[in-house]
């Protein structure tokens, strides 16, 4: 009887421990998940970008999404993307890849994932940033006009 009531006993403490874990919060996360800007990429073109961070510990990535529109067919993984982000205490983050989709003329650009490393507590901004990607050859720089909405990435 005794070995029962404590096999009963470690099963209920094992129960009660698992549903602990379940609703433990997750792993750290980039707050915002997304965040937009209005960009200028000279005479390649301006209009809205969506940029997408995921963090897991110190890496992180980001995908930048724009409303610009690709002038010609681009193959996958066929662009080199540099997405340097400010650091609210200070210095930059640059995140890189050459990683995109494939795209026909006239779709909307996406370069990403890109990565990068960050620490807890860095706050990013894309202001006063860039994207540099290197298209067939040629360098096209876009920035920010201005702050990113919602507000910066904060990396746990």
């Amino acid at each position: 009887m005794t070995a029962k009531r404590l096999g009963i006993g470690a099963a209920l403490a094992a129960g009660t421990l698992a549903s602990a874990l379940a609703l433990a919060p997750g792993a750290a996360a980039v707050v915002p998940q997304t965040a937009t800007i209005v960009a200028d990429c000279g005479v390649y073109g301006a209009g809205t970008a969506t940029l997408t961070a995921t963090q897991d510990g110190t890496a992180a990535t980001l995908t930048v999404t724009s409303s610009i529109t690709a002038p010609l067919a681009l193959a996958e993984d066929s662009i080199a993307s540099t997405l340097t982000l400010v650091k609210a205490g200070g210095g930059t983050t640059a995140f890189t890849g050459t990683e995109n989709p494939a795209m026909a003329a006239g779709d909307s650009v996406t370069v990403g994932p890109l990565a990068g490393t960050v620490a807890a507590g860095d706050s990013l901004e894309a202001f006063g940033g860039s994207l540099e990607m290197v298209i067939f050859g040629i360098t096209v720089t876009c920035t920010a006009q201005g702050p990113q909405a919602p507000g910066p990435f904060v990396f746990e």
